[in-house]
């Protein structure tokens, strides 16, 4: 299923064109860490990520609706921060250990 959600991740980016930095996959949560022309409101990039990948995700796994509380494979919230003052290198390098430190 991991699989599935990054080949997801990675074909949306691609096809909306945002730029695919880093993503990781975890067991309650997803870090994905992209870059995206300005004038694209980071809420429409979630919404676009989480509506396409949830459809993708019931199509390839429909078992998975039904271990799901509620039926949804995502949470309504998200979060977004912006690079800043910290280089890409660090924001990737930040998720790459992530799933060795499982968090």
């Amino acid at each position: 299923m991991n699989e599935t959600l990054k080949g997801a991740i990675t074909s949306l980016c691609m096809k909306h064109g945002y730029e695919l930095l880093a993503l990781e996959v975890m067991p309650d949560h997803v870090h994905v860490f992209l870059s995206a022309p300005p004038q694209i409101a980071p809420a429409v990039i979630a919404k676009v990520l989480k509506g396409s990948t949830a459809r993708t995700l019931f199509v390839k796994h429909p078992e998975l609706r039904k271990k799901l509380w509620g039926g949804h494979p995502w949470n309504p919230s998200y979060y977004v921060g912006t690079a800043g003052q910290v280089s890409s290198e660090t924001i990737g390098r930040y998720i790459e250990a992530q799933k060795t430190e499982g968090g």
